[in-house]
């Protein structure tokens, strides 16, 4: 398998917010993603509704492609008090495990209307080839 995801704390932080609201500004935030592959490479795709695209940084370091973005704290009108904030503001992130069938130098993505759309190239070894078997004119082949 060429991608594997970790993320094992998101259950501990969903099961622990349910106990204690606290505010959300500085806080890291899992953002949902899915994966899809075909013959060529992966394709990821991140909802980050409300992210301006100059706060998005994708990075690639010991295989692993990292996603952090910042959502501002949204601002208050005056003489207008929030009486519901579901909405989480901060910093988003998520990690993916890359394996080393992928070729992270030539990872590329483009965001539009919220959603990040990340294609990684599966790495010229890792796809199937076919191999051509000749005959040799002096072969001796074995009758079973």
């Amino acid at each position: 398998m060429a991608l594997v995801r970790n993320d094992s704390f998101r259950d501990i932080d969903r099961f622990l917010k349910q106990f204690w609201v606290t505010p959300e500004i500085n806080r890291f935030h899992a953002v949902p993603m899915d994966v899809y592959r075909n013959d060529d490479s992966f394709l990821v795709v991140v909802d980050l509704p409300g992210v301006k695209p100059t706060s998005i940084d994708l990075t690639v370091e010991d295989n692993v492609l990292s996603i952090r973005a910042q959502r501002s704290v949204p601002t208050s009108v005056e003489g207008v008090a929030r009486t519901v904030a579901e909405r989480p503001f901060g910093t988003f992130q998520r990690q993916i495990h890359l394996g080393t069938n992928v070729d992270a130098d030539n990872i590329r993505a483009s965001y539009e209307d919220g959603v990040l759309t990340v294609v990684i190239p599966i790495a010229a070894h890792a796809k199937p080839r076919r191999i051509e078997v000749s005959v040799a004119p002096d072969a001796h082949v074995i009758d079973a």
